[in-house]
């Protein structure tokens, strides 16, 4: 079995949303397929970012790689446009104290086109992501 991250930006995958941007540290290093590289909120929450996937996939395991994130919830759209989302999980996450935060979600099968990560809470005023990796069977 191959597995193919149709969260990268090599494989169409686009950051079409994003509640906070600073130059430094945009939005689109979420999906440019490196840990080094990160979005940074710019304080107050919620913040979200919304990823276009370049087709509707079926998604068998979501990764993300963040710093100091609290609440995380995570939805799914199966439209042509980023609209009707559907819960898939939310999760408060545990500080790891200068480590990443890697977390993993199994879903038995998802389908999604859009993909919206919606950061609740955090553990202090600004929070990063580095990737979302989205394990898809190919």
């Amino acid at each position: 079995m191959k597995f193919t991250d149709y969260c990268l930006r090599s494989e169409g995958a686009e950051v079409v949303l994003a509640t906070s941007s600073d130059e430094k540290f945009p939005p689109e290093n979420i999906i440019d397929g490196r840990s080094d590289t990160f979005w940074a909120t710019t304080g107050m929450f919620p913040q979200e970012f919304i990823i276009s996937l370049n087709k509707c996939v079926t998604i068998n395991k979501l990764t993300i790689q963040c710093y100091l994130v609290q609440t995380l919830r995570i939805e799914k759209s199966m439209s042509k446009e980023p609209v009707d989302f559907e819960l898939c999980i939310q999760k408060e996450l545990q500080s790891t104290e200068g480590e990443l935060q890697i977390e993993e979600f199994s879903f038995p099968e998802m389908q999604a086109s859009y993909l919206r990560f919606i950061i609740l809470s955090a553990f202090d005023a600004f929070v990063s992501v580095h990737r979302v990796i989205a394990d898809v069977i190919a």
